[in-house]
C-alpha cells in the first residue's frame, strides 16, 4: 500500500468541508459503492469521495496529497482494468456530478464529468441530435471519450474523441484548466485517446449531429452457419455507406422473444447492422444478409437513444477483454476467427466480436491513438460468472488474437483492452506520439498522480 493509513478524525475533517459524500469501509454501503462493472477487481480503497462540485474534486485530491495517497477516478465504472479503483487509496467518485446540457441551435452538447451515455443521449434524444458514444448506455461520458470512443455512429461522426470541442480539468495540483483547439491545444490534442492520464475532467463540450431517423437490424444463426455469414458480412461492409455501422459477433443466444428457442442458451452467430436512415433503406442495404435466411431477426426503425440501452450488459460477471486491429480480412483470417469461437465460455454474456472500422473514422489521424486507417478490429469481449472459468475465458481472448496476428496492424485501440503492459500502451498510441504524450504528461501531471488508464509515463 502506497501512503498510510487515514484516520477517522481526518475523514470527519474532509467531511466537514465536503458537499458530496465520502464513504470509507466503515460505511454499511461501502461495498455497494465500491463496485464496478468487472467483477474482478477486488481493489478496496480506503475513502470514496462521491464529489458534488468542482470544490470537492480539488479538496478530495488535496486530502489525498497531504497524506501521499494514490488516486484513482470513477466515472461510469467500466474500465476492464479497474482503473477506477485503488488498493489503499482515494478514490474520486464523479457519478454525482452527472449533468447534460444541450444547445439544439449551436448542435452541441456538455456534459458533466460523471455523466453515462445514457445521460448523453436521452438528453440529445428530444432534439434528433447525437453524437458517437459508447456501445452500451452505462458506460462513462468521460473516460470513453478522452480514450478515443468507438461507438455505432462513428463510421458517419468519427469517434466520440473527434467531436469533441472542449474539456474542463483539475489537475494533479488543483488547477482549473480549459482544453480546446484555441487554448492548451498541446492538452487538447493528449485528450484525444489519452486518457485520464492528465487531469479529471469535469465538463466535456461536443459537435453533434442531425439523427432524425435511425434504424436496426438483428440477425441470428446457429453457430455452424458462422462461417458463411461472415463472407457475406464481410463484403457488405466493404462496399457499405459510411451511414452503416455496427458488428458481427458470436454469442449465447439469449432469451428474447425474437430468438427461436433451440437457439436459446446455445453458441450462434450474430450481426447487428446499424443505419442512419429509415427501416426501408436499411433493408435494401442487408439484402444479401436476408438471403442466408437468418432464424431470429430484428428489423426495425428505433430512437437511438434506445438502441443503447437494449444492448447494455449486466454488471457482476468476471471481464477480461481485448483487442487486435487488422489491416486486411481474408478468407483465412475469417476462418479463423470462427473457429476460435468455440472456445468461448457458454452460456455468458461473452460476445466474440468483429467491428468494421472505415468512413469517417479515418478522419482522425491528427490525433494520437490507434492507425485510423485500420479496416477491422477483432475484440474477444470475456464476461462469465464463474472463477473456475477464468484460465478458459482468458486463454480464448488471447488465442484469438494470436490467430490474427499475420493479419495485424501491430497498434490496438486501449479503451478495448485491460492491462497488457507498457509495449501495449506504447502501441496503442505510436513510439513518436506516445512521447509527445509524455511531454505533455510532464506538464500537467509531472508527479505521475493519475496512472490508472494505461499509464503515460512523464518524460
Amino acid at each position: 500500500m502506497t501512503g498510510y493509513l487515514v484516520e477517522p478524525a481526518s475523514v470527519e475533517g474532509l467531511r466537514a468541508r465536503f458537499d458530496g459524500r465520502v464513504v470509507t469501509p466503515a460505511d454499511h454501503d461501502f461495498d455497494n459503492v465500491r463496485g464496478v462493472f468487472n467483477a474482478m477487481i477486488t481493489a478496496r480503497p480506503q475513502v470514496i469521495a462521491q464529489c458534488a462540485t468542482v470544490r470537492d474534486i480539488k479538496s478530495a485530491l488535496e486530502f489525498a496529497r497531504d497524506r501521499h495517497l494514490p488516486v484513482a477516478v470513477r466515472g461510469g465504472g467500466h474500465s476492464v482494468a479497474g482503473a477506477c479503483l485503488v488498493d489503499g487509496g482515494l478514490v474520486i467518485d464523479l457519478r454525482r456530478l452527472n449533468a447534460v446540457t444541450v444547445d439544439p441551435g449551436a448542435k452541441t452538447a456538455t456534459a458533466d464529468g460523471g455523466a453515462t451515455w445514457g445521460d448523453f443521449d436521452r438528453a440529445c434524444q428530444p432534439h434528433g441530435l447525437a453524437t458517437t458514444g459508447g456501445r452500451v448506455s452505462t458506460t462513462g461520458v468521460a473516460g470513453l471519450t478522452l480514450g478515443g470512443g468507438s461507438g455505432w455512429l462513428e463510421r458517419k461522426f468519427g469517434l466520440a474523441c473527434d467531436n469533441l470541442l472542449s474539456v474542463d480539468l483539475v489537475t494533479a495540483a488543483g488547477r482549473e484548466v480549459t482544453a480546446s483547439e484555441h487554448e492548451n491545444a498541446d492538452l487538447f490534442w493528449a485528450l484525444h485517446g489519452g486518457g485520464g492520464n492528465f487531469g479529471i475532467a469535469t465538463r466535456l463540450t461536443f459537435r453533434l449531429h442531425e439523427l432524425p431517423e435511425f434504424s436496426i437490424a438483428l440477425m441470428l444463426w446457429p453457430a455452424d452457419q458462422g462461417r458463411a455469414v461472415a463472407g457475406v458480412y464481410r463484403d457488405l461492409m466493404h462496399a457499405a455507406p459510411d451511414e452503416i455501422g455496427g458488428g458481427l459477433l458470436f454469442l449465447t443466444g439469449p432469451p428474447e422473444e425474437f430468438v427461436p428457442g433451440h437457439l436459446v442458451g446455445k453458441l450462434c452467430c450474430g450481426v447487428l447492422v446499424t443505419c442512419i436512415g429509415p427501416e426501408t433503406r436499411l433493408r435494401e442495404l442487408i439484402g444479401p444478409l436476408l438471403a442466408t435466411a437468418p432464424q431470429g431477426r430484428v428489423i426495425t426503425d428505433i430512437p437511438y437513444a434506445d438502441l443503447q440501452c437494449m444492448l447494455d450488459d449486466p454488471p457482476g460477471f468476471r471481464n477480461y477483454w481485448s483487442d487486435e486491429n487488422l489491416r486486411e480480412l481474408p478468407d483465412e483470417a475469417l476462418d479463423r476467427f470462427c473457429e476460435r469461437a468455440e472456445d468461448m465460455v457458454v452460456p455468458s454474456p461473452s460476445q466474440h466480436a468483429l467491428l468494421p472500422w472505415g468512413g469517417a473514422v479515418a478522419s482522425g489521424q491528427e490525433w494520437p491513438g490507434f492507425d485510423r486507417d485500420t479496416k477491422w478490429a477483432v475484440h474477444p469481449l470475456g464476461l462469465w460468472a464463474e472463477p473456475a472459468d477464468d484460465d478458459r475465458a482468458i486463454a480464448w481472448a488471447r488465442n484469438l488474437r494470436a490467430d490474427m496476428r499475420p493479419w495485424a496492424c501491430g497498434d490496438v485501440y486501449l479503451n478495448f483492452i485491460g492491462d497488457e503492459g507498457a509495449d501495449r500502451v506504447v502501441a496503442g498510441y505510436g513510439p513518436e506520439n506516445y512521447q509527445r504524450l509524455q511531454r505533455i504528461k510532464a506538464e500537467y501531471d509531472p508527479d505521475n498522480v493519475f496512472n490508472r488508464w494505461h499509464n503515460i509515463k512523464p518524460a
